[in-house]
């Protein structure tokens, strides 16, 4: 039989709606985070060269030197914090470097708070390390930013770790400066250990991102080259430990995940040492689709009061149409072919909303829009 952790792992939602959509022809996919965008040149070269280099053994399970020194290039060049490589844990995939650090931190019984809404996968994680799940409501009002007081009031002296991530996944929020360090001096009055997904950093478009690391060095950050730089399938991610878990971590890595492939690690650092004016021309490219699908809900009344600062992702309010968000979805897959995410997946506070990705391209936004434009108007002839 399988063990209660597994039996209590939930599935991913927009998983489920991909298999679906995937069976039909012509759909428009805006239920998963996957950039349209072909990595940076300069990362597949990096790889291919690696590769036929030989470069294909078994490496470090701390990671490629350099790719680390790269690394902690970026939080000096971008944040101007001084992040050692010895803090540094590579790992295939961001997702991982998440387990890892929540099984560092979390005993069996012990509270960790998210967001509510917060990323659909958050609470898996959670449970694979037998902890609890405590949450701290966000506001549309308030642009679904974090709300220190909300989680001043379900963090106390026994709960283990707050799970922070700006910019965030549903919402497209991004999370100030002030409020961050507000969140690092709660954590430090309650000896709670912050966990900092920034995986979309490099994607915010009106705010100004900020890392929790400018704020203090006793907290983790999760993140990897999949959602900044369109590399998604080559799974590589990072987490900066606090010093004192650094070793810990890397022992996990040695016996579960024994390394990131030494190719993969090349063609990430290429991507973060040359990728920047990449970067920066994609990141107007999803402005483009953000304002476009803005507009979009405003005019078909699903405007939740808000415009996402980052990400590629926007919540919709389909609480006036019939049914839930799952029928909502439903209808709009199967009558219009475009494929949402129905939003109970990221939390209670997300139930009457569609997520919907924009990282598609341009001409597939533009096309969903017109689909769900004709659905709209026929609903309301007949």
């Amino acid at each position: 039989m399988p063990s209660e952790r597994a039996t209590q792992t939930t599935p991913f939602a927009a998983m489920d709606v991909l298999e679906r959509a995937s069976e039909r022809d012509g759909v428009v996919h805006m239920e998963v985070g996957e950039p349209d965008f072909r990595p940076p040149a300069a990362a597949t070269e990096a790889a291919v060269a690696a590769l036929r280099a030989g470069d294909d053994d078994y490496a470090s399970s701390r990671g490629i030197q350099s790719l680390r020194d790269a690394i902690s290039d970026y939080y000096d060049d971008t944040y101007g914090v001084d992040v050692p490589a010895e803090r540094i844990i590579v790992t295939p995939g961001s997702s991982p470097a998440l387990l890892l650090a929540m099984l560092a931190t979390v005993d069996p019984g012990e509270d960790v708070v998210l967001t509510d809404p917060h990323y659909a996968c958050y609470p898996n994680f959670v449970r694979q390390a037998d902890g609890n799940v405590v949450t701290a409501p966000l506001d549309p009002e308030d642009g679904f930013e974090p709300n220190v007081e909300a989680f001043a009031d379900v963090v106390d002296d026994d709960t283990a770790a707050m799970l922070l991530n700006s910019p965030a996944n549903p919402t497209g929020a991004v999370t100030s400066g002030d409020k961050l360090e507000a969140l690092v001096e709660l954590g430090a009055d309650t000896d709670t250990t912050i966990l900092s997904d920034e995986v979309y950093h490099g994607l915010a478009f009106d705010a100004e991102e900020h890392s929790v690391l400018e704020y203090t060095d006793d907290a983790f950050v999760l993140d990897g080259v999949s959602k900044r730089y369109g590399m998604t399938g080559w799974r590589l991610g990072w987490a900066v430990c606090p010093p004192e878990y650094v070793d810990a971590v890397n022992r996990m890595t040695q016996n579960v995940f024994i390394c990131a492939a030494p190719f993969v690690q090349a063609g990430a650092e290429a991507a973060i040492r040359e990728g920047t004016d990449w970067l920066a021309d994609v990141r107007e490219e999803y402005r483009e689709r953000r304002d476009l699908l803005v507009d979009a809900a405003e005019r078909w009344g699903f405007d939740v009061g808000y415009t996402p600062e980052g990400a590629y992702y926007l919540l919709l309010d389909v609480s006036d149409l019939p049914g839930d968000a799952f029928d909502v979805a439903d209808v709009f897959l199967e009558d219009a072919g475009v494929a949402m995410t129905p939003g109970p997946d990221f939390g209670s506070g997300a139930e009457d909303y569609l997520r919907a990705s924009f990282a598609t391209s341009t001409e597939d936004v533009r096309e969903a829009i017109e689909r769900i434009d004709a659905l709209l108007a026929e609903a309301t002839t007949t």
